[in-house]
């Protein structure tokens, strides 16, 4: 039996198959993920009802399976500061970069080779969609 917080096999095989840099998407219940997939991208569907899967939950059990240096999240407009951003870099820490980007770069972003896992979540908070990209597993020694 697995002994980690994550224990989807479909996750766990993509993190698997994912490298350095390669990206995976955690997608608000709004994102359309048929439509806006990389070829190299596997959707795992974690929607069941509107709020089921949450965004915070899958990104707790990654977290807990994949060191990740960056993310990634749609630019909302200037009147609007989503406070789900705020739990996202509180929980990604500050080692990880924090970027945010136009709509359309964001879904062209999504949709290249790099992104190797979107998974589909009943989030319904307004712009919650996170694209992570995968680190380096630091050993005790290192420190880079």
């Amino acid at each position: 039996m697995l002994n980690s917080q994550l224990i989807h096999p479909e996750i766990l095989a993509a993190l698997g198959a994912s490298g350095h840099f390669s990206q995976v998407l955690i997608a608000d219940g709004n994102f359309p993920v048929a439509g806006n997939r990389g070829p190299n991208a596997r959707i795992v569907h974690l929607n069941l009802a509107p709020g089921m899967v949450d965004a915070l939950t899958v990104l707790d059990a990654l977290m807990s399976a994949t060191p990740f240096q960056a993310a990634t999240v749609m630019q909302p407009p200037a009147d609007y500061a989503p406070p789900i951003h705020d739990t996202y870099r509180e929980k990604l820490g500050a080692d990880v970069a924090w970027n945010e980007m136009e709509r359309w770069a964001f879904y062209e972003k999504i949709s290249s080779p790099s992104t190797t896992l979107m998974i589909a979540t009943g989030e319904q908070r307004r712009f919650a969609n996170l694209l992570l990209e995968v680190g380096v597993v630091k050993l005790a020694s290192e420190s880079f």
